[in-house]
């Protein structure tokens, strides 16, 4: 959703009655991930995509006629023998669409969710796309971290709705949700939760999605050195939030790494230090500690092997380099277990000889660690190109799957 806003909220301030299809289920080999949007504007305007150009042309007609009706449709796209090339997903992935309409009326809140987005406030939609009682679909709150309501930003006690007014249809079913929601939130993650059809934790029966918009994730690169500056042009790329820090000023300059969003002059582990301490550091920040110098890396790799939960540690050097530093880190009381998080020589074996080869490297194995890849090739393998952790290989029956069976 995030790739079509600008030109959602465009229409939306023009008071335009648009049509949203969004992924809210992805299953096997899914080109798209969940929250990937496609608009179908006032004057037929198609902008974003769901699928890469599978199923565009159908979720297009049924927008159309959403359009026209007003009612939000959950539709399934998938492969089969006979539809592959027809309406269908030539890659063997299965996908859930929710086609809804969008406008002033129908969801009044978009412009101050736009404004939080813009400003790097977390926040959280939660939609309705199934429910027993059509009545329900397409309902919606709008969700900011618990912490905000506390300050009296959103204007709402903990637990409950952020807007006033906004209800998914009971009270029990706003808390239930507002509270998964909010951790999903925290975790910058996108996608559905299932519940009975009150909200009740265990059941079927109401299925709702929930788009996080986090700030970017945090890419912390310590050494300001020319391997550093390719490595924070591939994280910028990555849509990471990208910081390089280093303690000497002549090196650490905003001239010699254009591409981050902030050059930091400090010793590194002060400065993380700092940063934890803040709150700053949470389980999707990357580390690359890049200086392959003792008293800079040691300390910083102290302090990030203890953290509980990041997404990545990294440390570049030769493996003489990393049997010297696992030395020095054992002296200082890492165990085992805490020295295993560390990806030492960092990177994939990729054969990488040059700056910007070696922040491939690097920034491969990091997708790999968040997707659960093997960093093999595709072609020698069989089987599923994308990972989903957490998601089952086969997508739940949709409710006239159910009563067809």
């Amino acid at each position: 959703m995030r790739e079509v806003l600008p030109e959602l909220l465009r229409w939306w301030q023009a008071g335009e009655t648009v049509g949203v299809g969004t992924v809210v289920g992805t299953w096997r080999s899914a080109p798209r991930p969940a929250g990937a949007a496609m608009l179908v504007g006032p004057e037929g305007e198609a902008v974003g995509s769901v699928s890469g150009g599978c199923v565009e042309g159908a979720v297009y007609e049924l927008a159309q006629e959403v359009l026209s009706s007003g009612e939000p449709v959950l539709q399934r796209y998938g492969v089969s023998d006979d539809d592959a090339f027809a309406v269908g997903l030539t890659c063997g992935g299965i996908l859930d669409v929710f086609v809804e309409k969008v406008s002033p009326e129908t969801f009044p809140e978009l412009g101050d969710v736009a404004a939080d987005i813009a400003a790097g406030r977390p926040v959280a939609v939660a939609t309705v796309v199934e429910h027993v009682d059509p009545a329900w679909l397409g309902r919606r709150i709008v969700i900011h971290p618990e912490e905000a309501d506390a300050e009296g930003e959103a204007g709402a006690d903990a637990g409950s709705a952020p807007y006033s007014g906004m209800t998914l249809g009971s009270d029990r079913a706003d808390a239930a949700v507002v509270d998964d929601a909010r951790g999903m939130l925290d975790h910058g993650t996108t996608g559905l939760l299932t519940y009975g059809p009150d909200g009740e934790r265990r059941g079927e029966g109401m299925r709702v999605f929930v788009s996080s918009f986090a700030p970017k994730p945090r890419m912390l690169v310590f050494g300001a050195i020319d391997f550093a500056a390719a490595v924070a042009r591939v994280g910028s790329f990555l849509s990471y939030h990208v910081t390089v820090c280093d303690a000497r000023p002549v090196f650490a300059t905003a001239t010699r790494f254009p591409a981050a969003d902030e050059v930091i002059v400090r010793w590194p582990h002060e400065y993380l230090r700092e940063e934890v301490d803040a709150g700053r550091v949470d389980p999707r920040t990357v580390i690359c500690v890049l200086t392959h110098d003792p008293k800079f890396d040691v300390p910083v790799l102290e302090i990030a092997l203890r953290l509980p939960e990041v997404a990545y540690i990294g440390a570049m050097g030769s493996r003489r380099t990393h049997e010297n530093r696992l030395e020095r880190l054992r002296e200082a009381g890492l165990t085992d277990a805490e020295l295993e998080r560390m990806s030492s020589p960092i990177g994939l074996d990729l054969g990488a000889r040059t700056p910007e080869e070696t922040a491939v490297s690097i920034a491969a194995e990091i997708i790999m660690d968040r997707w659960g890849g093997r960093g093999e090739r595709l072609a020698g393998l069989s089987g599923p190109i994308h990972h989903h952790h957490g998601h089952a290989d086969e997508p739940p029956l949709l409710p006239h799957q159910l009563s067809a069976t």
